[in-house]
């Protein structure tokens, strides 16, 4: 499906024509630049790779200087490859905008983007575990203690996928059907309801 690489920039609300106040996301969508065209014949898939976010020459290696030098653009900061659903004819060095892919008869986005690390957490924060509810019959050390993580004589192990402390965000994660609130192709701006993942700042890919 088509899309674009964007740029979070924070959050925000506006009021819906009923009168209700809807939360909304900023996002800066494109423009991007057509790197490379994958195709059936000599890469056994059909995708179209795009960069977005300008860098210095001084930040990017020798190897991905002569890649933006074949499609005739300037060194970028993010790539990313799309199933080959574009509309019309692409070349290398071709631009996309948010007005391109987000037209009017597009109401719904799927956003990914790389959710926001909280470091080491335990049951209660990354599984939502109860803890130990009351303080009676004499238990004081317990209260947000994962428990039990198995039998003693068989298994005699701890099972794969046992829910337990650990790293938790930092990962990617993909929200669907987003609704398009509003456009803003002047300032490349897509204003989309409700939370994506990741920090203010982060790269988001959408998808149409």
């Amino acid at each position: 499906m088509p899309g674009l690489i964007g740029k979070k920039i924070g959050m925000t609300s506006v009021f819906g024509a009923d009168g209700k106040n809807i939360p909304c996301t900023v996002i800066e969508a494109g423009p991007c630049v057509v790197t490379q065209l994958r195709t059936v014949e000599k890469d056994g898939y059909a995708a179209v790779q795009l960069a977005y976010d300008e860098t210095t020459e001084k930040h990017t290696s020798a190897p991905l200087m002569g890649h933006f030098k074949k499609a005739g653009t300037t060194p970028k900061r993010k790539l990313v490859e799309f199933k080959d659903d574009f509309e019309g004819e692409l070349k290398l060095g071709a631009t996309f905008t948010v007005s391109d892919i987000f037209t009017e008869d597009v109401k719904f986005v799927d956003v990914t983007g790389t959710s926001k690390g909280k470091g080491f957490q335990g049951v209660v924060h990354r599984h939502h575990f109860a803890g130990v509810g009351g303080q009676t019959h004499g238990q004081h050390n317990r209260l947000r203690h994962p428990g039990s993580m198995g039998a003693s004589s068989w298994p005699s192990r701890v099972l794969p996928g046992m829910r337990m402390a650990g790293h938790m965000g930092n990962e990617r994660v993909k929200v669907e059907n987003l609704q398009v609130l509003k456009v803003l192709p002047e300032n490349n701006l897509i204003v989309v309801k409700g939370s994506v993942p990741g920090a203010k700042g982060s790269y988001v890919i959408l998808e149409a």
